[in-house]
Parts: structure tokens; sequence; C-alpha cells
């Protein structure tokens, strides 16, 4: 049975998103994309690594960082790293239903982190007078931090639009691969918090 013809009949390949050249050329070219993005964070990574200790008098990460709440939107954003693949072992079953519902889940669990680090930035700029200009430290973390949350705001609209346009035409080889890839790149601003989560606030705290 051709592909064409297992559509039809309702069924999928068990990879949709690899069933056609074109999906796997889609595949293949975000991956490329990816490695621009990782060149791009490591040279954000090696700039703040760079400036951390260049505090110009304003506070230091130690005095400045609430551990709790990192912690929290760590575990918010992880999680939602965890429906990512409970969606796509959905899409491999063919439930497109449970495939709506684990990216819904991911895009909540995504504003949810969104949400903290908001709050995070807007107490630090109120509060704490750590701004943009505060110091080469305050710079280099506000451009690396929002600019991965920046990453994190796009991948949820992103999600949000691949839902609509699921319940609107429905899980086939045409958008199996853009649910791949979405999940591929939403596991990749996870991995990059990681290192954020690490090198910024961890080694931040510690010294």
């Amino acid at each position: 049975m051709t592909t064409v013809h297992a559509e039809a009949a309702g069924n999928l390949p068990h990879e949709p998103e690899k069933a056609t050249l074109e999906g796997r050329n889609k595949v293949l070219g975000f991956w490329l994309f990816l490695g621009g993005e990782a060149v791009l964070f490591g040279t954000l990574f090696a700039t703040f690594l760079a400036l951390r200790n260049q505090t110009n008098d304003g506070p230091s990460a130690a005095e400045l960082f609430e551990l709790p709440l990192v912690a929290g939107a760590t575990f918010l954003l992880l999680v939602s790293s965890l429906t990512s693949v409970f969606a796509i072992q959905a899409m491999h079953r063919n439930h497109p239903g449970r495939l709506r519902t684990w990216l819904g889940i991911t895009v909540l669990l995504g504003a949810g982190f969104l949400g903290l680090e908001i709050y995070e930035f807007t107490k630090y700029v109120r509060h704490e007078e750590f701004g943009m200009t505060t110091s080469a430290f305050s710079s280099a973390f506000y451009t690396l931090v929002g600019f991965h949350g920046a990453h994190v705001a796009f991948g949820i609209l992103w999600i949000s639009l691949l839902i609509a346009q699921l319940v609107r035409k429905g899980l086939n080889t045409v958008t199996a691969p853009k649910v791949y890839v979405s999940a591929m790149y939403w596991h990749f601003i996870d991995v990059v918090w990681v290192f954020i989560f690490t090198v910024v606030y961890l080694l931040g705290k510690v010294g």
C-alpha cells in the first residue's frame, strides 16, 4: 500500500515524518539549523564567562540569584521536554488526539517557564536595580538568558500554530515532519537551558 493510500485508509507509516523525501529533507535541514544555533549559543556562553565577574559595583551573581525560583522554572522546562516525547510517541502510534493533548501540555509548561523568567527579570530590575546596562555582567546575563527566553517564546507560538494546523488538516505525512522538527527544537532549547542553569546560576552561586 502506498503512503497516499495508507493515509486515505486512516493509517500512517510508523515514522510518518520520514515517510517522504520532503519530510526527510526537512529533518536533515533542521539538524543543520540547530548546528548553527549551537554555535550562536556557544558564542554567548563564551561572552558570559568572560564577563561574569565584571559587576561594576553592581550586584554579583551570588547576591542576586535565587535558586529555588530558577529550579522551579527548570523543572517546568524539563517536564515539557518529556511531554514532547510523549507527543512524538502518540504521533508514531497514530493517535492524533493524544498528540494534540501532549503538545498542548508542552505549550502550557513552556508558558509557565516563560512566566517565571519574566517575573525573575522584573524582580531584578525593580528591586535589585540590576538592569541591562548596570554592568558588563548584567549585559551578558540578559543577552544570554533573554535570547534563550525568546527561543522559548517562539517555540510556544510555533507549537500552538501546529496544534491549530493538526485540528484543521489532521495528522499526515505533511504535518508529521513539522511536529517532529518542532520537538527537535524544543529539546534543543531544553538542553541549552541545562547549560544555562549550570554555567550561569549554579556556577554563579558557588563562585
